[in-house]
């Protein structure tokens, strides 16, 4: 699989080799290799079922495999116990997921402003920069609203200036859209991908649905635990 370089500059973000996991008795993947370039965006397709999912959260730290390596922006997660794994998704990653997973106590601003202030961002700056970065994805003026009282298209949006706030270095996005109408759909997906290109991140967009898999630079397919397929989008 090739690796983009600039001069003598790896543009890489990720880099997985042989990862097998198993969960119980099924063997979930099986041998995987992958690498995920800083400006690119990288579309995992597959049936349900496939590991798309499972690949994802290795690749995050969030599971440790059983067997094969990642390295994400330089760090080799073996090296690293579980504290730091989750301060390397904190200061480095962003995530979205399918429903979004806002606190529904918060306000959308409040949401947004979470990683900030777990990053140690005082609470004024945190909240004026979760303030700018709702205005960025259309919801200016929304940030004192919690989200019950806002449609599901706008609470996914929230949830990307939230993945967006502490400008991370690579973007997990598990079925960002999964959960929306065409219409909104696209329009988060959009958000989504012209926000971390402007910011130079790579991301990760796992999803079952051709139309989304269309907007990324390149296309992995996944079946049976195993990439199958590689392709440009």
């Amino acid at each position: 699989m090739t690796t983009r370089t600039v001069g003598t500059t790896v543009e890489r973000a990720v880099s997985a080799r042989g990862l097998e996991l198993m969960l119980g008795a099924t063997p979930v993947l099986r041998g995987v290799d992958v690498e995920l370039a800083r400006d690119e965006v990288t579309a995992l397709m597959g049936p349900s079922g496939s590991g798309k999912s499972t690949l994802l959260h290795c690749l995050a730290g969030i599971l440790v495999p059983d067997t094969g390596s990642v390295q994400v922006l330089g760090e080799s997660l073996a090296d690293l116990g579980e504290k730091d794994r989750a301060r390397l998704r904190l200061r480095r990653m962003g995530f979205v997921l399918q429903g979004g997973e806002l606190v529904p106590e918060l306000t959308l601003a409040e949401n947004v402003a979470l990683p900030l202030q777990l990053l140690g961002t005082p609470h004024r700056l945190a909240m004026e920069r979760a303030t700018t970065m709702l205005g960025s994805v259309g919801l200016g003026g929304a940030g004192d609203r919690r989200t019950g009282e806002v449609s599901g298209g706008e609470s996914q949006r929230a949830a990307v200036a939230r993945a967006l706030v502490h400008e991370p270095e690579i973007v997990f996005a598990d079925e960002p859209t999964g959960a929306l109408d065409t219409v909104n759909g696209e329009q988060v997906l959009e958000l989504l991908l012209s926000s971390s290109r402007e910011r130079g991140a790579g991301v990760l967009l796992v999803t079952h649905d051709h139309r989304i898999a269309a907007h990324a630079d390149r296309v992995l397919v996944m079946r049976d635990g195993r990439i199958v397929q590689e392709s440009p989008a």
